[in-house]
């Protein structure tokens, strides 16, 4: 999980490993307060440390939260796989940006994807051929309105 983490370089999204724990909780749980927190799993904490690191957690977009008595309910903003499909994007971003020829990391990635696993290229082919057919149909769509827009002119 750590590793998923360290391409939100921007300061407002990186995340500390309490930040993760506290999430790895709230995806365990759906919500919880502070006080379901410190009286379930979090009794090594104070419980001003897991309000600030929720309310952080909030503060950063990561949780949504509503009140409940004096208290607050946090749940998470996002499921694990969209967090983790954000981080990724964000890394693949950055290594085509830095990058003056964007095929130079696309060629690593396929040299890592073959290291790991064989299939994921496989995955990999899959997945570059559906988006090929969907920017092709979505072409053929413009193209359709275009013309269709030139005849009623």
């Amino acid at each position: 999980m750590k590793r998923i983490f360290p391409p939100f370089r921007n300061s407002s999204r990186q995340l500390g490993p309490l930040e993760i724990r506290m999430l790895e909780g709230l995806w365990a749980r759906d919500s919880a307060t502070v006080r379901e927190l410190v009286e379930s799993d979090y009794h090594d904490l104070a419980y001003t440390t897991l309000m600030t690191t929720l309310d952080r957690l909030f503060k950063k977009g990561l949780l949504t939260r509503s009140e409940e008595g004096k208290a607050f309910r946090y749940a998470p903003r996002f499921s694990r796989e969209e967090l983790h499909r954000e981080a990724a994007s964000n890394a693949l971003r950055q290594l085509l940006d830095a990058s003056p020829a964007s095929s130079l990391p696309l060629s690593f990635l396929v040299e890592i994807l073959g290291e790991h696993d064989k299939r994921l290229l496989d995955d990999l082919g899959k997945l570059v051929e559906r988006k090929r057919r969907e920017l092709s149909q979505q072409m053929g769509r413009q193209d359709k309105v275009q013309r269709n827009s030139k005849e009623t002119e």
